[in-house]
């Protein structure tokens, strides 16, 4: 069997190729008193310097020491361990560091004398008014946020918001629940997150009408326009809450695209939407799984009378409305309202 020479290699009987030198781009430190190939360099960080072991020349001055360090840095009076030079995380939503608040004072006489005197009036100063009420709100926001289960997001959202009012003055004089409020409405909004005036005053203890004020004069604070209340987020959570199956989930989102294509319930508040398609499925159910008016509109936080009206424009329409949802029952199955 014959072996096949590679292309690359040189042909029998040739002259080894020749090694090519090249200049040494190495970077060495060394002594230029000494001249040894192996250098003994000294690091002295206590002086700064890089210093020869066999002739003592200094070969460099004012070295930083890249070391962990942990040295105490702390501000306080109680002496605790910090080994951190550069303070806590700063606050995208309190502005930058430009002010004085970013000054450490050192407690060389142990936090006892002028140090602690000192850091007093530091804290005094940093303290100011406005920040204090910012944050007094955000905390507020950050509680009610976390009571109703909203995302971190949405409570962020919120706090922007809240922050822009402030800075711009634009509900001067209105009470800060009321802002915080609307705050957090706009937020839900914009997070998807979807929440009714009603779970927003129950929450605030804020009337309807002061919630409404306040968020017309806080819309023209955000970059892009409002986003549409999601009305499948209603289904979900009202559904969810109900404890009623996939199936009534799948057709109430299919009753709802078929009504709003037909403007059936042109005009009526998102809620009282969303109930009067839940209770036009559910009666649709098996004998037993249906769920009330009064059930439907205690979830959705709505009248009686309101879902029985919206349910009615939906009855009128109900051949449309019921045709091919796989339920167990189909529109003949419907109560007249």
């Amino acid at each position: 069997m014959t072996q096949l020479a590679s292309p690359e290699a040189a042909p029998a009987g040739a002259p080894a190729p020749q090694k090519v030198f090249q200049k040494d781009l190495n970077d060495r430190f060394h002594c230029t008193d000494c001249n040894d190939l192996v250098p003994n360099v000294v690091e002295d960080f206590a002086a700064g310097d890089y210093i020869c072991g066999n002739c003592g020349l200094v070969l460099g001055a004012r070295v930083i020491d890249t070391r962990s360090e942990w040295r105490t840095f702390s501000n306080s009076d109680d002496n605790t361990d910090d080994p951190s030079r550069v303070g806590a995380a700063g606050d995208p939503l309190l502005g930058g560091m430009n002010h004085i608040d970013s000054t450490i004072i050192s407690q060389r006489d142990g936090g006892s004398g002028t140090a602690r005197d000192l850091n007093r009036v530091h804290g005094k100063a940093t303290n100011q008014k406005s920040e204090k009420s910012i944050m007094t709100a955000f905390k507020e926001i950050q509680t009610m946020c976390e009571r109703i289960g909203l995302s971190k997001i949405a409570s962020d959202t919120a706090k922007q918001i809240y922050k822009k009012a402030e800075d711009q003055k634009v509900l001067r004089g209105k009470s800060p629940i009321s802002i915080i409020a609307a705050c957090i409405y706009i937020g839900c909004r914009e997070q998807n997150a979807t929440r009714t005036f009603k779970e927003i005053c129950a929450l605030t203890k804020v009337s309807k009408k002061d919630i409404g004020r306040n968020y017309k004069v806080l819309m023209p604070l955000l970059e892009k326009p409002s986003k549409e209340i999601s009305l499948d987020s209603y289904v979900i959570r009202f559904s969810s809450a109900l404890d009623v199956g996939q199936d009534v989930k799948r057709a109430t989102s299919e009753v709802l695209k078929r009504a709003q294509a037909l403007g059936t319930l042109a005009g009526k508040s998102p809620i009282s939407i969303v109930a009067g398609c839940l209770y036009f499925v559910s009666s649709m159910s098996k004998p037993g799984d249906e769920k009330s008016a009064k059930e439907i509109a205690a979830i959705a936080g709505c009248t009686e009378a309101t879902l029985k009206n919206a349910y009615k424009l939906l009855y009128d329409v109900r051949d449309t409305l019921g045709k091919d949802l796989k339920m167990p029952r189909d529109e003949s199955a419907l109560s007249p309202p």
